[in-house]
C-alpha cells in the first residue's frame, strides 16, 4: 500500500494521499503521506486535513437528504420533478421523474455552460430549469452535475431549508461528523487543502473547487461538501452497521438505504447505479479488481473516493488532491490499485466475488 501511494507521489499524479481502510467494524489501516499544499509553500499532509469532497457530496449528502424525505413520505422517487418544479418541463423535461436523476438516466447535460461569465445562484437554477436535453429520459447513462443541482433545490424546497443548514441538521450533526461542513470558515483554511488556480490566478482554499457550485455561492446538490479522513470513516462505518443491522446513527432505515445502494436505473440497461451511488459502471475503478460486484462508491473530481464492501464489512477511503497545484493530474489508477491491494490484504479473491451473496 505505501509503494503504491509513494510511486503515485513520485509520479506527479497528486501531492499526498490519506488512505483508511476499515474492516470488521474499525479501522485497520490508515496511511498519510505526501503534501498538502506544494505552493506558495509545501505543507505535509496531516490526518487532520480537510479536503473538498467534491462529487462525494452527492451520494453522502444530497441522495441521503431526498432519501430521508422518501421515508418520510414528502416525495416519491417516480415523482415527475415538474410536480414540484413545473418549470422544469421546458424543452421535453415533463416525464423526468426523481430516480432518473438520482440514477444519471434524466438525458441531461453534464454541466450548466460555463462559456459565458454568469454568476449567483438564481442564475444556476435558472439554468437548470430550463436546460434542454441530450438524450431522451431513460435512454442513456450520463453523469450530470445539473441531475444534483435539481435535487438539492428539491430538498430546499420540500424542508424551507437551505442545503448546507438541512445537511448539518439532519446529517453530518447526528452523525456526529464536527469536522464536516459547507463554506468553511476562515479559521479553518489553514488545515484546508488548496485545490487549484482559479480563472483570476487565485489558489482556491476552502472555496469549492467546482465552477458552478462556486458560481452558485459555495452549496449545491453535486459539490460543496468540505471533510476529512475521521469524518468520513464515521460516515462510512454508520453505514456498513445500519446495512448489518448493528447500532448505528446513520439518519436513515435499512430497508431505505437499500434501495440507494442496489441497482434502480431502468430496466435493461447495464451501467448500473442506485440512488446515490456507483454500482457498476465505467466510473467503478475503486472498486479494484476483488471487492463484490454488491459494493458500490463513488469518486470526486478533486481525487477523494469511497468504496464500501458490505459482503466483507470493508470500506476504502482515499482522499488526494491531484487538482493541486494546476490540475491535469489522474488518481484513477491509484484508486484501483489500492483498492485491489487492500482486498487481497484482507483475504479476498476474484472467485469470492463471484460468489458474493449479497449484504
Amino acid at each position: 500500500m505505501e509503494r503504491l501511494v509513494h510511486d503515485a507521489v513520485r509520479a506527479g499524479e497528486t501531492p499526498g494521499a490519506v488512505v483508511v481502510i476499515g474492516h470488521d467494524q474499525k479501522i485497520v489501516y490508515r496511511l498519510v503521506y505526501g503534501r498538502r499544499a506544494c505552493v506558495p509553500v509545501p505543507e505535509a499532509l496531516t490526518w487532520g486535513t480537510r479536503f473538498d469532497m467534491a462529487s462525494l457530496t452527492k451520494p453522502t449528502m444530497t441522495a441521503l437528504a431526498v432519501m430521508q424525505l422518501v421515508e418520510q413520505g414528502r416525495l416519491g422517487v417516480d415523482d415527475r420533478v415538474s410536480r414540484y418544479f413545473p418549470e422544469f418541463s421546458s424543452h421535453g423535461k415533463g416525464e423526468i421523474s426523481v430516480r432518473l436523476l438520482m440514477t444519471h438516466y434524466s438525458g441531461l447535460p453534464p454541466d450548466l455552460p460555463l462559456d459565458d461569465p454568469w454568476t449567483g445562484k438564481a442564475e444556476g437554477i435558472r439554468r437548470a430549469m430550463e436546460s434542454g436535453l441530450i438524450n431522451p429520459p431513460g435512454e442513456k447513462f450520463v453523469y450530470s452535475d445539473i441531475n444534483y443541482i435539481v435535487l438539492g433545490l428539491l430538498v430546499e424546497k420540500l424542508s424551507g431549508l437551505p442545503l448546507d443548514r438541512y445537511a448539518q441538521s439532519h446529517i453530518l450533526e447526528p452523525l456526529g461528523m464536527t469536522e464536516s461542513c459547507y463554506r468553511p470558515a476562515e479559521e479553518l483554511r489553514p488545515i484546508t487543502a488548496p485545490t487549484q488556480y482559479d480563472e483570476h490566478g487565485e489558489m482556491l482554499r476552502g472555496v469549492v473547487h467546482d465552477p458552478t457550485a462556486r458560481r452558485m455561492g459555495g452549496v449545491a446538490g453535486h459539490a460543496g461538501l468540505f471533510s476529512d479522513a475521521h469524518d468520513m470513516s464515521i460516515y462510512a462505518q454508520a453505514l456498513l452497521d445500519r446495512l448489518k443491522d448493528r447500532s448505528s446513527r446513520f439518519p436513515l432505515r435499512r430497508e431505505t438505504l437499500l434501495l440507494m445502494i442496489t441497482p434502480q436505473q431502468p430496466a435493461g440497461k447495464t451501467e448500473l447505479r442506485g440512488l446515490g451511488w456507483d454500482i457498476d459502471t465505467h466510473y467503478s475503478s475503486p472498486r479494484g479488481d476483488v471487492f463484490s460486484r454488491n459494493s458500490f462508491g463513488h469518486t470526486g473530481f478533486t481525487g477523494t473516493s469511497l468504496w464500501i464492501d458490505p459482503d466483507s464489512d470493508s470500506y476504502v477511503l482515499i482522499l488526494t488532491n491531484r487538482v493541486h497545484p494546476s490540475g491535469g493530474h489522474s488518481v484513477v489508477r491509484l484508486r484501483h490499485d489500492v483498492a485491489t491491494a487492500a482486498g487481497r490484504a484482507l483475504g479476498l479473491s476474484v472467485e469470492a466475488q463471484a460468489g458474493s451473496k449479497g449484504v
